[in-house]
């Protein structure tokens, strides 16, 4: 390795940000496709025959297996290799995709996307560990994670962007399609370009940890998801929620007693750590929160079309970027970390509350707009230094683990959120609606009136989880700012298996 006059390791590949841009397509294709085909689902319903009760399961299948499975593909990249998984990742993506896309029934749909959520869950840990292992010097890895946290914060309005150009010029079907040349080009691109260790040849990987600890997630995740059909008091949701505490109950003994864990507890004892963790999943219970009600708000309410929809996100998508490569990225070497997220935050819960005043006849330009923007910049100044943090310091045997930790927030924030956010919304427009509803040639007008009730309502929700997760990383995390020309973090050698 090419060291210094210090005596200090240096990034010597050339190609290195040729490599970010392959890990940074891989990553974005994962996350925008949480969200690409949400504005399509009224075209495959309608196309494949699903039923009401049941379409939620195209979104679902796909957050269940990426959640649920994430701990598990962060351990399988360390043991077997980054770029091995990294590589296995994108081509099983690709086939579940292409799967999907000729999807004959619902069933098949449902199976393809969980199939997409599991190996993704094995790709999103393997880009992050090997973004991690490959930029150390503190000024190319603040470049680097600006790239990557723009990436991962603006992802999912991308794909609601892509989702309504394809489904208005093409069909539905393409918002899976699309996977397919991505990734082809992303793996040609990893063996091209990407270096990594090889795996722990004589570990094993602990089942009992797979067990609780994946079966746990899932059941929380599961419950969040029926208990907006269900409501929070229906016994199968009560019963998912205590299985899954109780499994993660168990996971979390197991882990003090596994000879080798799916967990090692030290990653999740660190205090910058755990702050890091609990800030990315309740700063994307809002994030993703808003996603949903602003598509149905812009296209139910405001009769956008697909196409218009998408592109009404853009301006979030810019603002995100903007907030991670050009303010984070600069001043993350200069000032502690929770001087870029508490205000990120803060400016994220502003954006928020200036959408708890959107009516029936609210301005896109005016009222809106604006609030994306202040929400785009806050998550923007909060996602970099959150990944860069949560990764920093860590063994290179736990990077893949570690990884995966700050996805799973990300994903199970996500699910939370819209679970939580849409049966806070749905409630408090349905009590909106029995008030009001006195006259019924009025009915349609009171109806969308009663539906923006209810996402004010939610939003105000959603600006004290903000305010929280603002609250969670001043507290908690307590790292100092890297120094000017040092090393970002150390890494603990790897031992020699």
């Amino acid at each position: 390795m090419a060291v210094t006059r210090t005596g200090e390791p240096v990034s010597a590949d050339p190609r290195r940000w040729w490599g970010l841009v392959v890990i940074a397509l891989a990553q974005l294709m994962v996350v925008l496709d949480a969200t690409i085909v949400n504005i399509a689902l009224p075209s495959a319903q309608r196309d494949l025959g699903m039923s009401d009760a049941n379409r939620q399961w195209v979104i679902t299948a796909y957050t269940l297996a990426f959640g649920g499975l994430l701990l598990l593909g962060g351990r399988i990249a360390d043991l077997v290799g980054r770029k091995r998984t990294f590589i296995i990742g994108l081509i099983g993506f690709a086939a579940a995709s292409a799967l999907g896309g000729a999807a004959t029934g619902s069933g098949m749909l449902f199976g393809a996307r969980a199939l997409q959520g599991a190996f993704a869950a094995v790709l999103a840990p393997s880009a992050l560990s090997l973004l991690t292992t490959t930029f150390t010097d503190p000024k190319e890895r603040g470049k680097a994670f600006g790239i990557y946290g723009a990436l991962a914060g603006s992802g999912s309005a991308i794909g609601f962007i892509v989702g309504g150009l394809l489904t208005e010029y093409l069909n539905w079907r393409w918002c899976l399609y699309v996977n397919i040349p991505i990734a082809a080009v992303a793996v040609f691109g990893a063996f091209a370009l990407l270096h990594d260790r090889p795996g722990h040849a004589g570990a094993r990987l602990d089942v009992p940890g797979v067990l609780l600890g994946c079966g746990g997630l899932i059941a929380i995740v599961y419950g969040f998801s029926e208990a907006q059909p269900r409501g929070w008091t229906d016994p199968l949701v009560l019963t998912l929620f205590a299985l899954g505490l109780v499994l993660l109950v168990a996971f979390v003994w197991w882990q003090n007693r596994a000879p080798m864990p799916l967990l090692p507890l030290h990653i999740v004892k660190d205090r910058n750590r755990a702050g890091c963790f609990l800030t990315m999943g309740l700063a994307t219970i809002g994030l993703f929160g808003l996603f949903l009600f602003m598509t149905y708000y812009l296209q139910v309410v405001l009769a956008f079309s697909p196409v218009k929809t998408g592109l009404a996100f853009l301006p979030l998508t810019a603002a995100i970027i903007i907030g991670s490569t050009q303010i984070s990225a600069r001043l993350m070497n200069q000032v502690p970390p929770r001087m870029l997220m508490v205000p990120g935050m803060v400016l994220a819960a502003g954006g928020m509350l200036l959408l708890t005043r959107m009516t029936v006849d609210s301005s896109y330009a005016t009222e809106i707009l604006p609030a994306l923007i202040l929400m785009g910049l806050g998550m923007g100044l909060t996602f970099m230094p959150v990944f860069a943090t949560a990764t920093a310091g860590v063994a290179p045997q736990d990077s893949g683990v570690t990884s995966a930790t700050v996805n799973t927030s990300q994903q199970v924030g996500g699910s939370i959120g819209t679970a939580l956010l849409n049966t806070i919304a749905t409630s408090g427009g349905a009590t909106y609606i029995a008030a009001h509803l006195h006259n019924p040639a009025q009915r349609a007008q009171v109806v969308k009136e009663g539906v923006v009730h209810g996402y004010t309502i939610a939003i105000w929700w959603a600006v004290g989880i903000m305010l929280l997760a603002g609250l969670v990383a001043g507290l908690m995390v307590t790292a100092k700012a890297p120094k000017h020309g040092a090393r970002a973090e150390t890494p603990v050698p790897e031992p020699v298996a």
